[in-house]
């Protein structure tokens, strides 16, 4: 297992003619690993999501941290012993209040430091930053979150490219004082390694990440990240 603290957020991941989505395919490589262990953790959804079909039997073994009918005792050293966690999508709020209430967020951090890799799309990108956008509150629009974990510090925005509100409410927030940060389209990634980006991957044409932020004229400014393509 790495030295080195891995988090790979992706924006979302559409359906592609591969078994295996890219980006998955990516994170499983970030690992080293033969045959990667798997935890899977599905919060955002009540447990319910099952991403089975998202990892090739052949190069991983899946497990799941469920915490509506938690059976693990030691969550920290359950997820230390995994090589890659996978966080799915669903309503950010919920999860990481959740998480808290078990420990899950300080299980984590300590899974984190001990080089397991850190992946997942929309909540599951969402919650390793300071703050982002969410449709956590409401069914119908999109509002600022503030108390995502902090691995990574600023804001993101996921699904940049797949839903109509995230760009403009995203850089209206940055514009009233939103910390600066990451908006990534869906079918892109960004890896971090030790807290700083090392690439952006694309598995789709057009698809990237930005840095979104103030600048020098006091107007918000969008910088497209060079994506290194991996289909």
């Amino acid at each position: 297992m790495s030295c080195e603290r891995h988090i790979i957020p992706f924006g979302g991941l559409r359906k592609t003619a591969q078994r295996v989505h890219p980006i998955i395919t990516y994170a499983l490589d970030a690992t080293h690993c033969a045959r990667v262990r798997v935890c899977v953790i599905a919060t955002a959804t009540g447990d319910a999501s099952n991403y089975d079909s998202w990892f090739p039997p052949e190069r991983t073994w899946v497990t799941r941290l469920r915490l509506f009918d938690r059976t693990v005792t030691d969550i920290t050293e359950f997820l230390c012993d995994q090589d890659l966690i996978f966080v799915g999508g669903g309503n950010t709020l919920s999860m990481l209040a959740v998480w808290r209430a078990h420990g899950v967020d300080t299980a984590l951090r300590a899974a984190w430091d001990a080089g397991v890799v850190l992946t997942g799309g929309s909540a599951g990108s969402l919650a390793w930053f300071e703050c982002g956008t969410t449709d956590s509150y409401h069914v119908d629009r999109l509002e600022p979150i503030h108390d995502g974990l902090g691995f990574l510090s600023g804001s993101h925005c996921p699904h940049y490219d797949g839903e109509d509100q995230r760009r403009p409410l995203y850089q209206r927030l940055i514009s009233e004082g939103f910390a600066a940060g990451i908006a990534i389209d869906e079918d892109a990634a960004a890896h971090y390694v030790d807290g700083e980006i090392r690439e952006i991957v694309s598995a789709r044409e057009g698809a990237t990440a930005y840095r979104v932020e103030v600048g020098a004229m006091g107007n918000v400014v969008e910088t497209p990240l060079v994506a290194r393509p991996l289909i």
